[in-house]
């Protein structure tokens, strides 16, 4: 017995656009799963949506909603930016952050299995995807919630709605909470624009750490040797590149070596303490660019470029509240975008 009828053959043909016969053959190829059906028009090449689906989205948006003690990030992709500008790929775009934000959705395969609006999320996708005429993709998606009023929340999202991010800190009270809540905006809007990738250097992988090292050493070597043949003052050549790893021990040799030229640049031994801070200061910082590129935390605060992020915070928090969540997508990260000879197109499409 037939697992389907005429409302799904004429929704099926909505969604698609593919002739009628076709998708009742789909939905009995199928035995009536919609999103097999389409899968099965898509195999066959019949159908405008069908089509569409296959096509690699790398275009589109972030959206951001943020409450009191809740915020999401979304990344939907379209084909092209000019669909991204669309008042129609705007509505559905909010319609799916506001659904993620009211079902507490965090992740791109929570949205991507859920229901929306009494109808599977992929139903309503697909018939999106043929009202727009091109395909859609919700790729990534996160959540930042806490019900502690102790905790607070914040997000940017960039003018051009291609970079957003989401921070969340522990505090050690409410009024604490409420006075961070405007600076993790400013900190956002940093992380926007510096792009770091992780939280602190305490997330990075030692692996990554290891393969990043050599080259990052040797790029500062080919540096100095244009510096050098400009006259200009050289930089020093660090022996890592993060606080990973600087080990107790690492640091205790760097002391001595500090000390012995001290020693040698025959400056008293009872000032030696009040310099070899400053001395040392610097040592970790040539030695821990990976961290001050990467790491939002160890990056030089854009509006107060005297001091990190991480010591800004600690700063106007009164040592009082902690960033521990972090999240920040771009549109397109990672996505492989296959190069199109448009001439060879054009004649395969005449052939």
């Amino acid at each position: 017995m037939a697992k389907f009828g005429p409302k799904d053959i004429k929704k099926l043909r909505e969604t698609t656009n593919a002739g009628m016969m076709d998708c009742k053959k789909a939905l009995k190829e199928s035995d009536g799963d919609f999103d097999k059906a389409i899968a099965w028009l898509r195999e066959k090449g019949l159908g405008a949506a069908a089509k569409k689906a296959s096509k690699v989205a790398a275009e589109g948006v972030i959206s951001i909603k943020v409450g009191d003690n809740k915020a999401v990030i979304i990344e939907v992709n379209s084909q092209t930016d000019f669909v991204a500008q669309n008042d129609v790929f705007k509505n559905v775009v909010n319609t799916i952050t506001e659904h993620a934000y009211n079902n507490n959705l965090g992740s791109a395969k929570e949205i991507n299995s859920s229901e929306i609006n009494g109808q599977p999320f992929s139903e309503y996708l697909s018939l999106q995807i043929a009202t727009i005429g091109e395909n859609l993709v919700v790729r990534r998606a996160g959540i930042i919630s806490s019900d502690d009023k102790t905790f607070a929340i914040n997000g940017y999202l960039h003018a051009n709605n291609r970079v957003g991010v989401l921070l969340g800190a522990k505090c050690e009270d409410e009024a604490t909470a409420n006075k961070v809540k405007a600076e993790l905006k400013n900190i956002a809007m940093h992380a926007a624009a510096m792009s770091p990738s992780t939280l602190s250097y305490k997330d990075f992988d030692a692996k990554f750490v290891e393969d990043e090292t050599n080259g990052r050493i040797e790029k500062i070597k080919k540096e100095n040797e244009e510096l050098a043949r400009l006259g200009k003052t050289l930089k020093n050549i660090p022996e890592f590149v993060s606080r990973q790893q600087l080990t107790d021990e690492v640091i205790e040799k760097a002391k001595e070596k500090i000390r012995a030229e001290l020693k040698a640049e025959g400056k008293p031994e009872k000032i030696w303490d009040r310099i070899l801070p400053g001395k040392l200061g610097r040592y970790i910082s040539d030695n821990t660019l990976l961290d001050q590129e990467l790491a939002l935390l160890d990056q030089k605060y854009v509006m107060d470029d005297s001091m990190s992020v991480g010591e800004y915070f600690k700063k106007i928090s009164k040592g009082k509240a902690e960033i521990t969540d972090f999240i920040r997508l771009e549109v397109g990260e990672g996505i492989e975008v296959k190069e199109e000879d448009f001439a060879a197109e054009v004649a395969k499409q005449m052939a």
